[in-house]
């Protein structure tokens, strides 16, 4: 059965267009050269903006050189960075919202093993951006699909983790949006009062 929800114009159409239309780059996509830590952090921040609900960055360097010490991302080569580095960071990134750092540490190892590296990333890549695109649908239909959902058991804490941190995003927003909102409102009406 289809779950109805009620449309809510808190949520702009253009970020729910940009929910549908979101991409991560495949590993083929990632730069095949060698970059250093501020680049790292550039190409990171543009493909994790989407995510972002609250001031300040989402990745920092001392994110990076902590993660690095906590061995849930390889260390850099004479302080550069490749693929992997930006594979890593990027699923640290988005998945730090939902899962502590071990839990990410732990599943990277478990899908990497199950898939590959690369195959892992990939899992990733499409699990999120199929969470985002059925949400998206979702909230310009009213409706969220969840029997056409099929999980293969090998997916199912990534599409679960995905799913989930695209909830908690649309919930932020949507409380952060309502917020301002009532206190506009207030002002509003404190105004008039004066």
């Amino acid at each position: 059965k289809e779950v109805q929800i009620m449309e809510d114009p808190i949520i702009s159409q253009e970020w729910i267009t940009s929910l549908e239309q979101f991409h991560l780059p495949r590993w083929e996509e990632l730069p095949d050269f060698e970059i250093y830590m501020d680049q790292l952090i550039t190409i990171v921040s543009q493909y994790v903006a989407i995510f972002q609900d609250k001031e300040g960055s989402m990745i920092t360097a001392s994110m990076i050189n902590n993660y690095v010490k906590a061995k849930i991302m390889p260390r850099p080569l004479k302080k550069k960075y490749n693929k992997v580095h930006i594979a890593y960071a990027l699923a640290i990134t988005i998945l730090k919202e939902v899962l502590t750092i071990s839990e990410i540490r732990d599943g990277i190892e478990i899908q990497s093993e199950r898939s590959g590296l690369k195959g892992a990333y990939h899992i990733f890549c499409d699990e999120l951006e199929l969470a985002t695109s059925t949400v998206a649908k979702a909230l310009k239909s009213g409706t969220l699909p969840f029997e056409e959902l099929v999980i293969a058991s090998d997916k199912m804490a990534m599409k679960l983790c995905t799913f989930s941190l695209i909830s908690k995003l649309i919930t932020r927003k949507m409380v952060a949006k309502s917020m301002q909102l009532k206190r506009l409102g207030e002002q509003g009406c404190a105004d008039s009062i004066e």
